[in-house]
């Protein structure tokens, strides 16, 4: 090898090992970060733990002595710690207060029936019950105890009378005599035990109360009708499917609305080649407008190709939170996305723990947003007054909170809560600040997600869904019950008559769109 050579590989070699150092302090940087972040949390977890409550949130100088290390203080520095000491002792003393008991409230009974049961003394009634002539009546004491009767179950035998004619009879053939018989009314499920109570019971039970079939059975065991768990499931399904084109219906209803909310929740599904329960999502669509709910669930997942199958066809406004999901729509022509600024304010919370001066700051931003909403709401603005109080008070605020998040950014650990709160709301700024310029479009998602309590209240009680077609029948139901609460109507009454007129409905051609919660409504308020 020549020397040029020679010297070439050498400086090969240098420029190879500059880049390895290179990458080194990359990873150490790196490495040095993690360990950053580690040691804030850490730090933060001890503060919480071992603190005292008013020294939680506060940084450790380490320059800063401990108080109870008094062989490091003056008189002057004793004598002043005694008497802040006392001070904060005086003035807990004089801000601790001895909660009264509460007065027991007595029962609202007023819109219960009353059955009056008159007691005379022994002797003094004759055998109708009435007093005497020997006796006179001079006053009455009155007490009132609550009493209930268990639910009552009950046989329904439909009887039908087969008629003749008697002029059939006088003059014709028995062959040619006409045999009349009513019509066999339709059960909402066919060839099945169970009528529309007792299935509106079953479903409403289940979803609404959030019973698990094993105490609806215990129930149905203490009525004195026993009930198996197949035969209970049997029925709940043969139920749920009956209601299954009222769900579609209400679907195309709700995602043919200008403005829908979107979100979704964790359900618990029962994997059967794994024999343990996975994670599965319910998406929920709200119409923003009538308040209508629909739930959606495909084989549990969150991918946004669910996004896509929920939202693919739909114009008009959506609200939803920061996954990124949604992003893809705001790409697509026809759909207006905006942001929630209850989701944004949540991560400034949770930041409080680690620098309450910035995140509070923050907060306080978002808070004057909010007091724009509820001035309005207190002065039942219409949707274009309030866009109005929007675009005078509220974007002047967003334009001075995007300036405090730009010059706080850069003093901050982007790994830190407060650094993460800061960077997931500027990504979205432009998303979150839409709303102003449209008063129908409400702060945040917090309707929407009051429509998904329910999914987590039955996933505390019958904890998961035994599989992917009993996961899309809870859709089915929670979309039904959240759209009765939201028109207004009583869910058990509404799915016994609607179960008792599906059947009629099919067999003469109407259209079911007048069974749906809030037109079923209308409709008996018309009659009424």
């Amino acid at each position: 090898m020549s020397p040029e050579e020679q010297l070439e590989a050498a400086l090969a070699e240098v420029e190879r090992l500059r880049a390895a150092l290179a990458e080194k302090d990359v990873k150490l940087a790196s490495k040095d970060e993690q360990i950053k972040s580690l040691q804030d949390q850490l730090l933060w977890l001890r503060k919480k733990v071992y603190g005292h409550m008013s020294e939680k949130h506060l940084p450790i100088d380490p320059l800063q002595l401990n108080l109870f290390e008094k062989e490091h203080m003056t008189d002057e520095e004793r004598a002043r710690l005694a008497a802040e000491m006392a001070a904060a002792e005086q003035t807990i003393t004089k801000t601790i207060t001895v909660k009264e008991k509460p007065a027991r409230r007595d029962l609202n009974t007023s819109a219960l029936p009353v059955e009056e049961c008159h007691v005379y003394p022994d002797g003094t009634t004759d055998e109708s019950g009435n007093l005497k002539d020997e006796y006179e009546e001079i006053g009455t004491e009155e007490s009132s105890r609550l009493e209930r009767i268990p639910a009552r179950t009950y046989i329904v035998k439909t009887i039908r009378h087969k008629v003749i004619a008697k002029s059939d009879m006088a003059s014709k053939k028995p062959e040619d005599r006409a045999i009349l018989v009513a019509e066999m009314p339709l059960a909402p499920v066919a060839k099945c035990m169970a009528g529309a109570s007792v299935l509106a019971d079953i479903v409403i039970g289940k979803f609404m109360y959030h019973l698990p079939f094993y105490r609806l059975i215990q129930q149905y065991k203490e009525s004195g009708i026993v009930i198996s768990d197949s035969t209970m499931g049997g029925w709940y399904e043969q139920a749920v499917d009956k209601l299954k084109p009222l769900y579609d219906r209400l679907r195309q209803k709700i995602l043919s609305s200008e403005y829908i909310q979107i979100d979704e929740s964790v359900i618990p599904v029962i994997d059967n080649e794994k024999h343990k329960a996975r994670k599965g999502y319910e998406w929920c669509v709200r119409d923003g407008i009538t308040g209508d709910v629909m739930f959606y669930y495909d084989r549990g997942s969150r991918g946004h190709h669910v996004a896509r199958e929920i939202l693919g066809g739909y114009r008009g406004n959506v609200q939803s939170d920061g996954y990124e999901a949604y992003e893809q729509f705001e790409r697509m022509e026809g759909i207006t996305m905006y942001g929630c600024w209850a989701h944004a304010r949540r991560k400034f919370v949770d930041a409080l723990q680690e620098d309450e001066r910035m995140a509070a700051e923050a907060i306080l931003y978002i808070r004057k947003l909010y007091k724009v909403e509820e001035d309005a709401d207190n002065a039942v603005l219409s949707p274009d007054e309030r866009k109005e109080q929007r675009l005078k008070i509220s974007y002047p605020t967003l334009r001075d909170f995007e300036k405090w998040m730009e010059d706080t950014y850069t003093n901050v650990l982007p790994k830190s809560k407060l650094g993460v709160a800061i960077a997931y709301t500027y990504s979205l700024l432009p998303r979150l600040s839409r709303y102003v310029n449209d008063g129908r479009v409400n702060i945040d998602n917090n309707l929407i997600e009051n429509a998904i309590r329910p999914l987590a209240l039955g996933r505390k009680n019958y904890l998961f869904c035994g599989n992917d077609a009993s996961a899309f029948r809870a859709a089915i139901v929670y979309s039904l019950i959240s759209t009765c609460k939201a028109a207004g109507v009583e869910p058990r009454e509404w799915m016994e008559d609607v179960l008792r007129k599906l059947p009629y409905c099919h067999r003469d051609g109407k259209d079911i769109s007048e069974l749906l919660p809030r037109t079923w409504a209308e409709s008996a308020t018309n009659r009424g």
